[in-house]
């Protein structure tokens, strides 16, 4: 049942606006990539709602306690400055990185490149049509990266679809060389077990490496055979790319892991991981793996060594994404419940499912804890035909408070402060009113992150998105200027 209660934020209404953007698309010949969201925890995800939800969303709507249909609502110290709609990729739209005064945006279909030197005016710059969900997608030096976790007939740009059953079937690792923004080229392929639904980079002068994420392995598939218990680390030689290969498959569940069903119904059994984020500069990474949160050491990289582990098999369903604040003594987790296809925002499923987990990390070395503080979810109420998740988000660098901007699908865009990790709050918003209000949708923002003084956002269904925050606790964040930035591979940002 959906929530009813006048939200205690005072909304400002806003109408969207379109920028003119030029383009130069760069095409390549393909057929259309399969759409699917995460599979999550799929119990809570429903196809249709009932006459009386329905009828409750037109209410609600009607007395202001949510948004009309589309209609963009924030709060008083966000601006939103420009929409891009979509343009030759109608795909979903997923992940983000930067580099300089250029945003990538992936889509299910390939990616896009913004101008950015203009945050007011973005301006299309190529658009690469190369099928292959998510197109998860990082940038390191003339390097582009974009994992494909959908089985493909050949590593090309102009695959088909085809079944997983094949051994002739493809998924894995892309790279592009980005050195000519407005022409990127295609320059290697590293197939990968099960798939790259995510990927991580760690760039080293001479080398990158590519942590590949991925799960849900199955016997009938020759390429991704159970156990996966793992993940897959890429070895990329800046010079030579096409010389791309696989160097471990450390494993890091020698137990198999969170078994799932029955054991901890609700819970998700863990088969490999969803993301993962590093901090290069502290050689720690967080571990968002389906049924466990991890939390280990990369200083030497192709060899991962697990500090800890944890569980949590009341509230989490799905382990799917991992942030550090600065100073690494936190890490917050968020929990995908439904998938990315359910209405999870709601006075039935609560404040402490499908929502962040905010945990300290204790002691030292290969003692740390990770130790549970609190939860995090948006309290705005949502309609049930709206898809809203805990989705991807980053931190805004403020010396001594730990402050995150968030995507949460329809649930639209939280700014929250959890320097207090056991009194986390919101403390700024942005999002758009359901889709509709007879079915539900998968749209709103994927990703949400903090670049250089502004937050840009790729919007499922409706664009790209860039909001101007002006707030007296998150303003010294202007004044941090980063050459480039791959949200899973969290920087030094004072370093800068």
């Amino acid at each position: 049942m959906t929530s009813l209660h006048t939200t205690s934020v005072r909304r400002r209404r806003l109408g969207v606006a379109a920028a003119a953007a030029g383009l130069f698309a760069t095409l390549l010949t393909a057929g259309p990539a399969a759409a699917t969201p995460d599979p999550g925890d799929t119990a809570t995800t429903r196809g249709g709602v009932s006459v009386s939800e329905q009828a409750e969303a037109r209410a609600a709507i009607k007395s202001g306690d949510i948004p009309g249909v589309d209609e963009i609502v924030h709060s008083d110290n966000i601006e939103h400055l420009t929409n891009i709609p979509k343009d030759a990729l109608q795909g979903l739209n997923t992940d983000l990185a930067f580099q300089g005064r250029y945003a990538y945006a992936g889509n299910y279909d390939g990616f896009r490149i913004f101008d950015i030197s203009n945050p007011k005016q973005p301006r299309t710059v190529a658009q690469v049509l190369c099928p292959g969900s998510q197109n998860d997608i990082s940038v390191s030096g003339n390097l582009l990266f974009l994992s494909t976790d959908s089985s493909r007939s050949d590593n090309s740009c102009t695959s088909t679809t085809q079944p997983a059953t094949e051994k002739s079937s493809w998924e894995g690792m892309k790279v592009f060389d980005i050195s000519d923004k407005r022409n990127p080229k295609y320059v290697a392929a590293v197939e990968t077990a099960c798939g790259s639904h995510t990927h991580t980079i760690i760039p080293e002068r001479k080398d990158v490496y590519v942590y590949v994420s991925s799960y849900s392995p199955n016997a009938t598939f020759p390429d991704c055979q159970p156990p996966h218990d793992g993940i897959s680390v890429i070895k990329v030689p800046r010079k030579a790319p096409g010389n791309a290969r696989i160097v471990s498959f450390p494993v890091l569940f020698p137990d198999g892991g969170n078994p799932g069903a029955p054991d901890n119904p609700g819970v998700s059994k863990t088969t490999g991981c969803h993301d993962i984020t590093v901090l290069p500069s502290k050689d720690l990474a967080a571990g968002a793996c389906m049924g466990d949160g991890l939390l280990f050491s990369i200083k030497d990289p192709e060899n991962p060594k697990i500090i800890d582990r944890v569980q949590d098999n009341v509230n989490f369903a799905f382990w799917h994404s991992a942030s550090f604040n600065q100073d690494a003594d936190k890490v917050v987790f968020t929990d995908e419940l439904g998938g990315g296809g359910a209405a999870t925002c709601n006075d039935e499923i609560g404040p402490n499912r499908g929502a962040d987990g905010i945990y300290d990390i204790t002691g030292k070395g290969d003692k740390r804890k990770l130790v549970f503080r609190s939860y995090f979810k948006i309290d705005r109420p949502q309609a049930d035909t709206e898809v809203c998740v805990a989705h991807n988000g980053s931190l805004i660098p403020v010396k001594g408070r730990d402050l995150m901007v968030q995507a949460w699908y329809q649930g639209g865009i939280s700014v929250w402060d959890f320097t207090d990790s056991s009194k986390p709050k919101e403390i700024a918003y942005f999002e758009r009113g359901p889709v509709s209000t007879e079915a539900v949708t998968t749209a709103g923002p994927w990703s949400a992150y903090y670049y250089n003084g502004y937050i840009y956002s790729n919007d499922i269904a409706k664009g790209f998105d860039v909001l101007k925050l002006d707030d007296r606790r998150t303003d010294p964040a202007k004044r941090v200027r980063l050459p480039e930035l791959n949200v899973q591979t969290q920087p030094e940002y004072f370093r800068h």
